[in-house]
């Protein structure tokens, strides 16, 4: 694992060169069925890169495919078709640079949800020309533009709130969302009417606003039951609540449970430490460090022989500390005095003390041998050890010291107190590396709650300012939030626990779904629901279902989460915004 470095392109160049060299070295053995078993951070670290290269090709593939399936039948018109996804490239390009220049770098999960940012992106080019073929580009921009600018706005207040995430994953996120979303509705306002002109004539689809009015009809009849039904959510999640959400960091992992068990079963054969426990010492120069290490290990040794600790790992077995060099030569005694011991020691013994001539050449070498430096260890198996344990900072050196559970006590955690206690006064940091990423995970989970719960009020007070009335805002937040409940308790009952990105999900389905409420609250303040809207809002929810719903086949655990909310969630935002549309506004 050491090897292998923390650059993953050169991780993927020494894993195929390890293979190659393995299977010639097999080969000229003579072993034809040899194999070979990888395992450590190092190889998780090039397969998590690679699983997510291929989710986020594959994906937005799909999606694209999808997308563009469903727009040339919109607009029976390859130039329109073109012009349509000029918004959807404009913001995917303004959000990698916007996330570049910020942050020198853009994660592959970042990239990733761009494919998710294509389905909400094309619904504003889908508004304007659906909207506007009967109406016009200036009457479009006078009636319908302040509903897609408001709902542009609180996409904007939800993904904002993640730009102040202490996680760059999420910060990420927000940054290119946010750019992508605003890049995307200002050339739909101020450059698609123009490079489209007057004249752009798609499908009809006068004909879809019947069945789409039967529809709405049907849902109003269900108004009671999905009350009952988000009632029974609700209660589902109060009851369930302590095992709704995932507990430590490892839901966001992507190593497989096979490679999982793999790692453990080798660790297990060569007794290597799992890396969960750890003393750290840090001390001004190397000298220093090295002796804090035998130090704290005379601390360890005791504990292991109290069966405590199975075992530990030191770079002071390989490089000793001058100081300890020096001691161990001064312990030697000198070949006068060594001389006459060795022959009473062999007084007996049918071995001759002249026989053992060497060992005194060799010993009286030792003594007058100089220090071993690291040096020393150039070329060897024993430096890559000893750097992988002594860590050189800026201005001070670390050690590690892994820790390894008793033996046969595989599974089993180890004692911390006593741990702790013994290296207190040899100025090693005892660190349970489980519990620590456990604590960060929940430090970020409680600071993306609130964070979400900034967002989701940063949405209500600009629909308040706009709305102007209880009543409204309240018709336009029900179906938000039954449709965060629905979609939550089904996603717990169907077995996943949520993390991290559940959470943000939440939030997505609000900012994302606000537009289809608000839709339906400007047709009730007009009494009649425009055919064009109805098809215009269908179209744009297939497209944004589309481009997050493929996420939930990823197998990448934050794609996955995203998808599986946000997806089903768009759906319902619109499906339940419309079960509570006013009656006198159905056509």
């Amino acid at each position: 694992t050491a090897a292998l470095g923390s650059d993953t392109d050169g991780q993927e160049q020494a894993i195929a060169t390890i293979h190659q060299q393995f299977a010639q070295s097999a080969q000229e053995a003579g072993f034809s069925e040899a194999g070979m078993r990888l395992s450590g951070p190092g190889l998780f670290a090039v397969k998590s890169r690679e699983t997510i290269k291929s989710e986020v090709s594959r994906l937005s593939l799909i999606s694209t495919l999808a997308i563009i399936a469903v727009l040339f039948f919109v607009y029976r018109s390859a130039r329109l078709l073109t012009l349509g996804l000029l918004p959807v490239v404009s913001g995917a390009l303004a959000g990698i640079v916007a996330v570049s220049l910020v942050y020198g770098t853009v994660f592959g999960i970042t990239v990733g949800f761009g494919s998710a940012l294509i389905g909400e992106a094309v619904d504003y080019s889908i508004y304007y020309f659906v909207q506007s073929g009967r109406l016009g580009a200036d009457e479009w921009r006078k009636h319908f533009w302040p509903t897609v600018r408001l709902g542009v706005l609180a996409s904007i207040c939800g993904f904002a709130a993640l730009l102040f995430s202490g996680f760059p994953g999420l910060a990420q996120l927000g940054l290119y969302a946010l750019s992508g979303v605003l890049t995307a509705a200002l050339v739909t306002r101020f450059i698609l009417p123009d490079l489209a002109g007057d004249e752009h004539p798609i499908r009809d689809l006068s004909h879809l606003a019947p069945p789409l009015n039967s529809a709405i009809r049907a849902l109003r009849r269900l108004r009671w039951p999905i009350i009952l039904l988000t009632a029974a959510a609700a209660a589902v999640l109060v009851v369930d609540r302590e095992h709704l959400w995932h507990p430590n960091l490892s839901a966001l992992s992507t190593v497989s449970a096979e490679d999982g068990a793999t790692d453990n079963a080798l660790r297990a054969d060569i007794g290597a430490p799992d890396s969960r426990y750890m003393a750290v010492i840090t001390a001004a120069s190397r000298e220093a460090a090295l002796q804090a290490a035998e130090r704290a290990g005379q601390q360890l040794d005791a504990l292991v022989a109290q069966g405590i600790l199975g075992g530990y790992d030191s770079p002071a077995r390989f490089l000793p500390s001058l100081a300890m060099q020096a001691s161990r030569r001064a312990s030697l005694p000198s070949t006068d005095e060594l001389r006459p011991r060795l022959q009473a020691a062999q007084a007996d013994s049918p071995l001759a003390a002249v026989k053992l001539g060497g060992f005194l050449d060799d010993v009286a070498l030792a003594k007058e041998q100089g220090d071993l430096t690291r040096a020393s260890l150039n070329g060897t198996s024993l430096a890559l050890a000893v750097d992988s344990l002594l860590l050189q900072r800026t201005d001070s050196w670390s050690v590690l010291l892994p820790l390894r559970p008793p033996a046969g006590d595989k599974g089993i955690d180890i004692d911390i107190e006593p741990v702790r206690a013994a290296l207190a006064d040899s100025g090693a940091l005892f660190i349970d590396m489980k519990f620590e990423f456990d604590r960060l995970y929940n430090d970020y989970l409680d600071e993306a709650t609130l964070l979400s719960l900034a967002g989701f009020v940063a949405i209500v007070a600009l629909l308040a300012v706009t709305l102007r009335s209880a009543r409204r805002l309240g018709a336009v937040l029900l179906p938000l939030l039954l449709s965060v409940v629905i979609v939550i308790a089904g996603i717990h009952l169907a077995g996943e626990q949520l993390h991290l990105l559940h959470l943000i999900g939440m939030l997505l389905i609000v900012a994302v779904g606000s537009i289809y409420a608000m839709f339906f609250d400007r047709a009730g303040t007009e009494h009649h629901l425009d055919p064009s809207t109805l098809a215009s809002m269908a179209i744009a929810n297939l497209t944004t279902a589309i481009g997050f719903g493929t996420l939930a086949l990823s197998s990448v655990p934050v794609l996955h989460a995203v998808g599986v909310t946000v997806g089903p969630g768009a759906v319902l935002a619109l499906l339940l915004s419309a079960a509570f549309v006013p009656r006198e506004t159905l056509a």
